[in-house]
């Protein structure tokens, strides 16, 4: 791409006036210093250390090393010219067995942080759990156990009251569905757990933990603090519109994205989940009073996005031979086993394989916009992994990036200009970091990573990113949209 087709692109693309830039990294992905601050370990530490769970058999054990430069990174993020910046708080940092006390000096770390960004002009956007539960909960039982619940409500409690006076924005769970079905349904995320009915139980548990959250979170924040939830919810498509493809988008959709949005905004769950999931469970873990906790009023929406998903009716089951079970491989769609199978989707991919499609975007907004017309949206996660490396001269050239940007950008924009009420775009990431199971082997970063020497290089895509936001921050535009979904208590 040209620096000509740049300008041409950061020209046409404007946001409303009060539009959030930012960029989004994960506290296990970059932080390392996995043993300082009285930190112990979390399920990632663990995962991540067991022979054949991560590629190469990578830890973040070192990552990005931003625990010990944190200063560097907050400076990268000022020549950026982001107007916030959402990170993760490391659970066993802050609470090292997930009970009792918070321990000073972990929290420290975050105020630091905290500090530095507000003395960069840049909003904090808070997010208190990215998946690195402290494994002695684990060992408990986990999110499938109801007691995790409150350990979570109770580490929020811990976190407002240290930073509360400084953070305008907080978010709960980053991605719960990743949580439940690739910890504990397929095993591909920590802790590596393959019970299907365990992964419900969590779902329901992660939920809950958000609702206790909210809870404590509003008896501690000022009134004009935000709360926020972030999830990867699926643009669904079936291959075709046959009934039996009908269902199978029914059945994604369900476990995707209902068991969230369902429970959080309507305070049920989708009866036809429950029905397809009766094989596994009776449910029962939901007790009275669970959905009412659930369904607190949160003041925004966050919505990662990657890909859109695409389904099929399953071809027909392999014929079981009497008294001998057809062997199934853990999934992370409980009740779906046989009954839905996914589909490539066309196009170009990324570097993890994923096509890209920006559309699913709009569609996914829109219709976010028709089921919550109230409620404002923030993306709080988009981008791509690359095969980005250093050219003899020290540059980081992505144009694949950038154009993966543009497209992803002007659906957002396409969104707005219909009506969709979008706060704010946060891209992923800032940095090259640990990939979860990849490891290594994936870059997300707009700024590139030597892991070797922890050296940072600005890529081309986050030139391309500081110049749309200058851009816009310095254009005239449209009155800034209003606020009119407020908070009940």
């Amino acid at each position: 791409m040209t620096a000509v087709d740049d300008q041409a692109i950061v020209s046409t693309l404007r946001f409303p006036p009060g539009f959030r830039w930012g960029t989004a990294t994960a506290a296990y992905q970059i932080e390392g210093a996995t043993r300082e601050d009285g930190r112990t370990p979390s399920i990632w530490d663990t995962f991540s250390g067991t022979p054949g769970r991560v590629l190469n058999g990578d830890t973040g054990d070192i990552a990005a090393d931003h625990r010990n430069r944190m200063p560097e990174d907050v400076a990268l993020l000022r020549e950026l010219g982001v107007t916030d910046y959402r990170f993760s708080v490391s659970w066993p940092r802050v609470q090292p067995t997930g009970r009792g006390p918070a321990v000073q000096r972990g929290l420290d770390f975050y105020r630091q942080l905290t500090d530095r960004l507000l003395e960069a002009g840049i909003r904090p956007v808070l997010t208190l759990y990215h998946w690195d539960l402290p494994q002695e909960l684990e060992d408990a039982g986990g999110w499938p156990e109801r007691d995790t619940a409150a350990r979570f409500a109770d580490y929020a409690t811990l976190v407002a009251e240290a930073l509360g006076d400084r953070v305008p924005m907080w978010t709960t769970l980053n991605e719960p569905w990743c949580s439940a079905f690739l910890g504990y349904g397929s095993g591909e995320h920590a802790p590596g757990r393959t019970d299907p009915a365990a992964a419900l139980r969590a779902a329901h548990h992660l939920n809950l933990g958000h609702g206790l959250a909210v809870g404590a979170l509003r008896d501690l924040l000022p009134d004009s603090a935000d709360l926020s939830l972030v999830l990867n919810l699926a643009a669904v498509r079936g291959r075709s519109d046959s009934a039996a493809d009908r269902d199978a988008v029914r059945r994604i959709e369900a476990l995707a994205n209902r068991i969230f949005l369902d429970p959080v905004f309507h305070a049920h769950y989708p009866r036809d989940l429950m029905e397809d999931t009766a094989g596994l469970t009776d449910w029962s873990f939901v007790r009275d009073g669970d959905l009412a906790q659930i369904s607190r009023p949160i003041d925004v929406l966050g919505i990662n996005y990657y890909s859109p998903t695409v389904v099929a009716a399953a071809a027909a089951s392999p014929v079981a031979v009497p008294g001998r079970p057809v062997p199934q491989a853990p999934s992370a769609w409980p009740g779906t086993e046989g009954l839905v199978r996914f589909l490539p989707g066309e196009g170009p991919r990324t570097a993890m394989g994923w096509p890209v499609d920006a559309e699913g975007l709009v569609e996914l907004l829109r219709r976010l916009h028709r089921e919550l017309p109230r409620l404002p949206l923030m993306i709080t996660e988009n981008g791509a992994a690359y095969h980005d490396y250093a050219d003899p001269s020290g540059a980081v050239h992505d144009p694949e990036r950038i154009a993966y940007l543009e497209s992803h950008l002007a659906a957002v924009h396409e969104a707005v200009r219909s009506g969709v009420d979008v706060r704010g775009y946060f891209l992923w990431s800032l940095l090259d970091n640990f990939e979860w199971a990849y490891g290594y082997s994936k870059r997300f970063g707009i700024v590139h990573v030597d892991f070797a020497s922890q050296r940072r290089t600005l890529k081309d895509s986050a030139r391309w990113y500081a110049a749309l936001i200058a851009d816009n921050r310095a254009a005239p535009g449209a009155p800034a949209p209003r606020h009119p979904h407020r908070r009940r208590r």
